[in-house]
């Protein structure tokens, strides 16, 4: 068990053994509610056929994309479906999404073919679409990804919008480092009076 749980991302040796003793110790219910969870993990869950985030298995649109109250016209990229959770928990965006399941990597060898580019193309060329915010992550990867899209859409009609990037808000610029600094810097704002 030490060894299975190890394997999972962001859990060392330390995390595992406790973990793993912790079930041993713990009440059967929350081991039996455990061994649930993960055995209807994989049959229960599915993947939306228009944004592909996650849904019910066997729903062919997520909640989100089912939605008619959702702004069809904004359509935020991410790379994870984990990354439209935290989107979804500040609550104030009404649009709706597209994940392309990762981020173009030459040197892992994941390409354009590898992620869901070319049906989020797709939905571009159906029409509806207004803009689409780039909310990759800002690192090489997310950032190669952003500018790839951009090409790709460059002649298309479609606004195509990055997230901002800069100081988290609380932060000294002190403790900023440079690459943060500079983002902040080119991305600056006018004050409205």
């Amino acid at each position: 068990m030490i060894n299975a749980l190890a394997r999972l991302p962001g859990i060392g040796p330390k995390t595992a053994s406790r973990l793993t003793f912790f079930l041993l110790n713990a009440p059967d219910e929350l081991a039996d509610d455990l061994l649930a969870a993960l055995g209807e993990l994989r049959s229960g869950i599915g993947y939306c056929q228009t944004c592909f985030n996650i849904t019910a298995a066997g729903r062919s649109e997520c909640e989100i994309c089912a939605s008619a109250e959702r702004d069809g016209r904004v359509v935020c990229v991410v790379e994870e479906p984990l990354d439209v959770i935290a989107i979804e928990r500040v609550g104030a965006y009404q649009g709706k999404y597209h994940v392309l399941r990762g981020a173009l990597s030459p040197i892992e060898g994941i390409g354009p073919e590898d992620l869901t580019i070319r049906e989020l193309l797709g939905r571009v060329q159906v029409g509806g679409i207004g803009e689409l915010i780039i909310a990759t992550n800002p690192s090489m990867e997310g950032d190669a990804t952003a500018m790839y899209l951009q090409r790709q859409l460059a002649q298309s009609g479609v606004r195509v919008t990055r997230l901002a990037r800069g100081l988290p808000v609380g932060g000294d610029l002190e403790y900023a480092d440079q690459g943060t600094l500079l983002r902040a810097l080119l991305g600056r704002q006018d004050m409205a009076g």
